[in-house]
């Protein structure tokens, strides 16, 4: 059988994809267990810190949230640095730093237009050894940090734990088909945390040792994905993260589709910036051996793809204009009956498997998670609407992020 070029790519890109499935589910099935199992742990007095811009309207509803917590009302302290907001959150803190002896107030001196400065100002104002981030828009439920607390005590090379990050009322549509993609993340997520692989413990909930927060030098202030950086600073040190899938915090997620464009722009941005950052770590230990390609190939293989699709599209067009022109030219008829063909060919084949093994993929992650809200009939529309066309989606994204990191564009809003 003679292959072409591009069908060697494809089924190259083919193998990766299924090889990267299978992957997936080899490791839940040989750890299904302990999908959302948590060890017992004692409540230990933590330090909650939250940075907050302009985030007047939910600010409120956080900090309400982590005080109804089920967890010793006096082992935590509430630590909320301002950025130099220009609405009232900083006024909205303030009233209930009147009324809760454990909330207190940080406004610092400037905006420094990210997370990781006044994260950095809560941590070395912690009173505590344990220290809890979270976003000013989330809110994690009343469980959350007791059934957290558990990984960290249990193993001293634990550096950080995270918990499952979904999407907090999800009304329309766009906010749905986030809800899709939260739900496979937290799933995928809790399956690298079989192999100590995890390589983002997101901002709305995560629980690090304060020492090691220090040891690794505190957030990397240059990142505008500060989360990524930070996980990874701390594999390099030795330590790793682990995820309670049962543990869950609500987040609140773009409304439109401008704000999600730039949310993942920055996304893509803060990978490049930390890929960059560790690459004298490719090939060593588990960073280098698994977390990075992974991490890069995630990235890369989405643009591959929507570069060998507009190659062939553009192949195509060209093709048929040069077939109408010089028809027309030599006076034949543009087609025959010899030419309709109805013989699908393998590569039709592997890409229809693709899709449904990504159909299949979702759902099998969905039920696993519990998403009940999700798998309702008339919800088939967006989560075809997910797997078609949002995914197809990321690409772009990332390769608008490259052309922002080779124009030195960096910022965070």
């Amino acid at each position: 059988m003679n292959l072409s070029f591009l069908d060697v790519v494809f089924f190259v890109y083919t193998f990766i994809s299924l090889y990267m499935l299978n992957i997936f589910l080899v490791l839940y099935f040989t750890n299904k267990n302990k999908m959302f199992h948590y060890p017992a742990g004692k409540p230990e007095p933590v330090s909650i810190v939250m940075p907050c811009f302009n985030e007047g309207h939910h600010i409120g509803e956080a900090i309400e949230a982590l005080l109804a917590m089920d967890y010793p009302k006096n082992m935590i302290e509430i630590i909320v640095v301002d950025d130099k907001s220009t609405d009232n959150s900083a006024d909205v803190v303030r009233g209930y730093v009147k009324r809760y002896s454990n909330v207190r107030l940080i406004v610092n001196s400037r905006n420094s237009g990210g997370a990781a400065e006044p994260t950095n100002l809560g941590v070395k104002a912690a009173k505590y050894n344990y220290v809890a981030v979270a976003d000013a828009d989330s809110v994690p439920d009343r469980d959350a940090l007791r059934k957290m607390i558990g990984f960290i005590q249990k193993d001293k090379k634990v550096g950080v734990v995270t918990c499952s990050i979904l999407v907090k009322k999800p009304w329309n549509f766009l906010q749905k088909i986030q809800a899709y993609e939260y739900f496979i993340i937290a799933f995928t997520r809790k399956l690298l945390d079989m192999v100590d692989s995890i390589y983002v413990t997101p901002g709305p909930l995560a629980l690090y040792r304060k020492d090691v927060l220090f040891k690794v030098g505190l957030f990397d202030t240059k990142n505008i994905t500060q989360d990524i950086e930070m996980t990874w600073n701390i594999m390099a040190h030795g330590y790793y993260a682990k995820m309670c899938t049962d543990a869950r915090v609500y987040a609140a997620s773009p409304t439109k589709f401008k704000g999600w464009w730039k949310q993942r722009v920055r996304w893509n941005v803060g990978g490049i910036q930390t890929l960059f950052k560790y690459k004298k770590f490719w090939f060593r230990e588990m960073l280098g051996m698994f977390v990075m390609p992974l991490f890069a190939l995630g990235m890369g293989l989405g643009v591959f793809g929507i570069g060998l699709f507009a190659y062939l599209i553009f192949k195509n067009v060209v093709l048929s204009y040069l077939s109408v022109k010089y028809a027309s030219y030599a006076n034949t008829a543009l087609l025959s009956m010899s030419d309709l063909t109805f013989t699908p060919s393998i590569l039709n084949f592997f890409g229809a498997a693709m899709f449904i093994l990504a159909f299949w993929f979702t759902l099998f992650g969905l039920w696993i998670m519990d998403a009940k809200e999700l798998l309702g009939k008339k919800d088939i529309v967006s989560l075809m609407f997910y797997l078609i066309v949002y995914m197809l989606l990321y690409p772009f994204t990332f390769l608008t992020a490259v052309v922002k990191v080779m124009r030195g564009n960096y910022s965070w809003r």
